[in-house]
């Protein structure tokens, strides 16, 4: 099978011209880690360099080297190939997935993405009973497959506005299993409705530390604002039921 995913790329935000892209490889080709750390930062460094466009307030040397890892062949395009992922990503534990930090969702919460997304969905993959003591604003509870297939593919979020993105986010409590399995599952699922590479969600990311560090990261951003684990003794028989739901 074809990789879900490709390799990061970190501001593909930046609006700027029409730009001419060699023909997409189906191998992983890594942005080099030494530009990675030279351009991605905080959020609000993020959203203050694609928010320029012009070059106006950023360096002509640093708008240089951006345009260049802009123009570079190892730049690292969304799943239909159409354009390049719009968030900063850092490393996790699925090399084929793409990870965003606690911050970076944050800065999506507050909008600092707003000029290039249309819409953003937060799907939490953990069982009802730890997403009902406490989640990510907005998120939505998608913890089984058919969940999934219901919410996002029954009727598809497309954008109608060509130049803004439809990008979601998935978690669970660590993002270690769930939410990369869920999110995995989403891709294959939209790969089978369409002529490749044609996708109804081309853009998905994974939030790295899951629900347990945003909320430890970004408490304001919860609610309620608590965080309750999945093996809460409280809570033992809902985790047996649930479990065997998923198998």
């Amino acid at each position: 099978c074809r990789q879900l995913f490709r390799s990061p790329s970190v501001l593909g935000s930046v609006p700027r011209p029409a730009l001419k892209w060699g023909q997409p490889s189906d191998k992983d080709t890594p942005v080099n880690a030494k530009q990675q750390r030279r351009v991605a930062g905080s959020p609000d460094q993020e959203a203050s360099v694609e928010l320029v466009g012009d070059g106006e307030g950023v360096g002509s040397a640093q708008f240089e080297e951006i345009e260049n890892l802009l123009a570079s062949d190892d730049q690292e395009l969304i799943g239909d190939f159409s354009k390049p992922y719009l968030l900063p990503t850092v490393e996790g534990k699925d090399p084929g997935l793409k990870y965003i930090s606690p911050g970076t969702l944050a800065a999506v919460l507050t909008g600092h993405f707003n000029s290039f997304i249309e819409s953003s969905i937060v799907v939490d993959c953990r069982y009802p009973y730890e997403y009902e003591g406490g989640h990510v604003k907005g998120a939505v509870n998608l913890p089984l497959q058919r969940d999934v297939e219901e919410f996002l593919l029954e009727q598809p979020n497309v954008s109608l506005d060509a130049s803004k993105r439809v990008i979601i986010i998935f978690h669970c409590e660590f993002s270690v299993e769930r939410g990369p399995k869920m999110c995995k599952f989403l891709r294959e699922r939209d790969r089978s409705c369409h002529e490749y590479p044609r996708l109804h969600y081309p853009e998905l990311y994974v939030l790295k530390g899951g629900y347990r560090e945003f909320f430890l990261q970004c408490p304001g951003h919860c609610e309620p604002r608590d965080y309750r684990p999945m093996e809460h003794p409280a809570f033992r028989e809902e985790l047996r039921k649930f479990r065997g739901q998923s198998r």
